[in-house]
């Protein structure tokens, strides 16, 4: 996956954020990356590869994403999403018709 690809699909989080987001803010463990625009915290797809990243900046590990192409990363996430394991958050829009 390049830089500006997004790893957190549901939030719109790119590889290149988080990535900047751990050099400058160190965090001691994966879930703190959380805290960069919500990234991990939606259908749930993206907190292994949050973990990889969190890995890859404290041991210099390579990660998964590197050997993947965004489309290939989305595909991965339909069929994860299909299977009913994981549930995009609702868009505004959807929720204000459930009201």
């Amino acid at each position: 996956m390049e830089l500006d690809d997004k790893v957190c699909l549901c939030f719109h989080v790119t590889r290149r954020k988080l990535l900047q987001y751990l050099r400058v803010h160190r965090p001691k463990v994966a879930s703190q990356l959380s805290l960069c625009g919500g990234a991990g915290t939606g259908c749930g797809w993206c907190v292994p590869f949050l973990k990889q990243l969190h890995r890859q900046h404290c041991t210099g590990e390579r990660t998964e994403l590197e050997s993947l192409s965004a489309e290939e990363y989305a595909q991965r996430r339909r069929l994860y999403i299909g299977a009913g394991i994981g549930k995009p958050p609702s868009t505004t829009e959807e929720t204000s018709e459930g009201t």
